[in-house]
Parts: structure tokens; C-alpha cells; sequence
């Protein structure tokens, strides 16, 4: 299988590529031009550069060749990108590749969603790719986009004769990628934070491996139209922070804040952020989501042959890879002592890398 993978240097994107040389697929990574592919670095793949929003024809070059599309680009932020920035990204992007890959002849496109467009409770339940109880609730933008995302690309592929089908991941953490991005900022965001605060509500944890691993399934076995919840544990965030702790030898949550601290707390973090020059680790927005539990379950993609590792081995990964990157501070990898877990996970992840 030759595939082009969009978004290559991204957190899924780059686990993407190397998943499918695992499967001995030729890969063609497509970034833009100056982007940072260092989390590509040392893979026997080809490197094309290209933009969603070049037009379709330029991007149909991209693709020919290939037996699948893996558009994997993104804007993932629940801060800092307006609106309309974060619809064009899903919209006009996606409808570029759409018509790119019609125009080279690619019949198959495997569009990286969420999970989180089957929405949320205010109750621990656990929701599938049919949804569940709407309650007025309205979510934040980021949700919003790729909601219209799957709406437009599955309505696009059948005008214009290409097989679509939509991967849903729900928080992916783990290692490989350029940048920080909402999902191990979590785990950064706890270790950063003296206070050891913790929050009601909960998600559900994936490592982004099994992500990959859940997309090359959709492609090879996967129903064109479908959806697929790509998921592992549901958890509450009390116990996903005090995972965290566990595994980086740091204290676990001493109180449980409300809204109205957490805004606050959000408020501050944004203005810091912006004054340092970075990308805030948490945000209003996902302040406004606090209480609520994005818990979802996989049955449907575990009758195509998915079977997850547990959350907490996704964590361990996650903390191997962020101890050692530019993430964590000096300061605070000084205060933390790795469990086993953490090496071992660190020496598993070692042992998986295409040769």
C-alpha cells in the first residue's frame, strides 16, 4: 500500500507514518514548506511539501500514486485560533484533499476526526458513534469545526466518488510530536501546577500508538461512511491526575476545584502564556468543559481487530517521552523520580520503531 499521510509531522500524523512503515506501506509524509519535521526525523519515507489550502490540482500531484489518503491535518486548540480559522482548517482543507484525491484517482480517504463530536454528559456515561442525550450544552469552537468537518467530507465523498471514512480519537497522548498540543499538555499542566489541583468530570485516554494502529484498521477494514471511536479508558480527572503523580513521582491532587476557580485559574495561565510567548496549557474554554465527562466506548472499531493498551500504560509513555523533551522544565524534571512503568514504557516504545 503506498499512502499519503497530511499533517505528518503532527502528533497522530507522525505515529501515523510510522505505523504504516510497520506494515511495510510507502509513505509519502506530506508537510509544509519550512515546517518542523524533526519528529519525522531519521524515517525511510518520503518527504513532499504541500498546504491543504494549495489548490486541488496541485495537491492531486501529491497524491497520485497512491491507494489512500490519510488526511491527519489539523488546527487542534481550544485557544489562540478565532473561529473562522479553525472552519476554514476543517472545511476548506478538507475539502481540498477531498477533491485532490478525486482528481488523482484515490478512492479511499481516512479523515482524522474526534470524538468529541458525539458529544458529552453531565453524567459518567459513556456515548458511541450514534451519540447520546443532547442537554443544551454548546461546545467550544474546536469541537464545532470538526463537527462540520465530517458532515461536509462525507457528503463531498459521495458526490464525488470517494470512499470517506471518519477516525475518531479521544484525548491521544504519548510521544512524536513537534509541538506541545492540548492532550499531553494535560499531563504538563499537572506537573507544572504547585497546587496539585484536580477537577470534576473526566475523558477518556488513548495512546496516540493505538490511534495510529485504529486508523490503518479503518483503512484496510473499515466500512466507507462509518465512524470509528477510537478510545481506551474512561476516566475521571481526579484519577488520571493522580496517574500522573504516580508515575512521575510527584504529589497527588490535594483539592478538587469548581468553575469558577478553574476559569479564574484558566484566565491567569492565558495571560502568562501569552506574555512568555507560548501556548497557554489550559484555557478558558477548557474551563467551560470542566464537570462534564467525554467518555466514550470503542466497541465498534474492537470487531475490526482493536484492542488498546490500558490508559495508565498510555500515560507512562506519554511522561517517558515528555521527561525527556523541551515540555518540561529543568526546574520541574528535578522534582519528579519516574516509576518502573516509565522506564519500561520508555524501553517498549524503544523496541517499536521502524528500523
Amino acid at each position: 500500500m503506498r499512502a499519503l499521510v497530511t499533517g505528518a509531522n503532527g502528533l497522530i500524523g507522525a505515529n501515523l507514518c510510522r505505523e504504516l512503515l510497520l506494515r511495510e506501506c510507502e509513505v509519502r509524509a506530506m508537510t509544509r514548506a519550512g515546517s518542523d519535521r524533526r519528529a519525522l526525523h531519521g524515517l525511510a519515507l518520503e518527504h513532499v511539501e504541500g498546504d491543504i489550502f494549495d489548490t486541488p490540482a496541485s495537491l492531486a500531484a501529491l497524491c497520485a500514486g497512491c491507494d489512500v489518503v490519510f488526511h491527519a491535518a489539523a488546527r487542534f486548540a481550544y485557544s489562540g485560533i478565532s473561529a473562522a480559522e479553525l472552519d476554514r482548517t476543517a472545511l476548506s482543507g478538507t475539502s481540498n484533499m477531498i477533491e485532490a484525491a478525486a482528481l488523482a484517482g484515490v478512492g479511499r480517504v481516512v479523515i482524522t476526526s474526534s470524538s468529541v463530536v458525539f458529544g458529552s454528559s453531565t453524567m459518567p456515561l459513556a456515548r458511541d458513534e450514534h451519540g447520546g442525550p443532547i442537554d443544551g450544552f454548546v461546545e467550544p469552537p474546536y469541537i464545532q469545526s470538526k463537527i462540520k468537518q465530517d458532515r461536509l467530507a462525507l457528503a463531498l465523498g459521495r458526490e464525488r466518488g470517494v470512499d470517506i471514512l471518519l477516525a475518531c480519537p479521544t484525548m491521544s497522548v504519548g510521544p512524536h510530536s513537534t509541538t506541545l498540543g492540548p492532550s499531553n499538555g494535560v499531563i504538563v499542566a499537572y506537573l507544572n501546577d504547585p497546587l496539585r489541583l484536580t477537577y470534576p468530570g473526566g475523558c477518556n485516554i488513548v495512546s496516540v500508538r493505538d490511534v495510529a494502529h485504529g486508523h490503518w484498521l479503518i483503512a484496510t477494514r473499515g466500512t466507507p461512511g462509518d465512524s470509528y471511536i477510537l478510545g481506551s479508558d474512561n476516566l475521571e480527572w481526579n484519577a488520571i491526575h493522580a496517574a500522573i503523580a504516580d508515575l512521575c513521582g510527584v504529589e497527588r491532587p490535594r483539592l478538587e476545584v469548581n468553575h469558577t476557580a478553574a476559569y479564574l485559574a484558566a484566565s491567569y495561565e492565558e495571560v502568562r502564556a501569552r506574555l512568555q510567548g507560548r501556548a497557554p496549557l489550559s484555557s478558558r474554554e477548557q474551563a467551560r468543559m470542566i464537570g462534564r465527562y467525554y467518555w466514550y466506548e470503542h466497541s465498534k472499531i474492537a470487531q475490526l481487530g482493536y484492542a488498546p493498551m490500558p490508559a495508565r500504560v498510555a500515560l507512562a509513555e506519554a511522561c517517558a517521552w515528555l521527561a525527556a523533551s523541551p515540555h518540561i522544565s529543568r526546574e520541574v524534571r528535578t522534582s519528579m523520580t519516574l516509576a518502573g512503568d516509565v522506564h519500561r514504557a520508555r524501553a517498549g516504545m524503544l523496541s517499536k520503531e521502524p528500523q
